[in-house]
């Protein structure tokens, strides 16, 4: 098997394919290459999305919470631990700041998930 991987990427073909997928903006970081850590700061937390996120779509930010023992939620209260703000974020991002929510940016959500 190992052969085969080694000749797929061997074949400029390939390469090029994979460059191209990539200018044409395919995410080519693993949503698993955090998953199934223990003692997550996620662990625990409670999410909440708004606004439009650059890197993922909300799905794949909630699978990621998920994954690593967080949970999402749809309304920001005093028990929400974060909330992910995107651009054009709105009322839930007014109501985090009103009640003290941290409000995280997109690269500082990467910087938790990746420790």
């Amino acid at each position: 098997m190992a052969d085969s991987i080694i000749a797929y990427f061997a074949e400029p073909g390939n390469l090029e394919l994979i460059a191209r997928l990539k200018r044409s903006g395919l995410n080519m970081v693993s949503l698993s290459a955090n998953i199934e850590k223990s003692g997550s700061p996620i662990s625990g937390k409670t999410f909440v999305l708004t606004g439009t996120l650059e890197k993922y779509t909300r799905e794949e930010a909630s699978e990621i919470i998920e994954a690593l023992g967080g949970k999402t939620s749809g309304s920001v209260s005093s028990k929400t631990s974060f909330v992910l703000a995107g651009k054009e974020a709105g009322s839930k991002l007014a109501k985090a700041e009103t009640l003290g929510v941290k409000i995280l940016s997109e690269a500082e959500f990467e910087e938790l998930i990746k420790q």
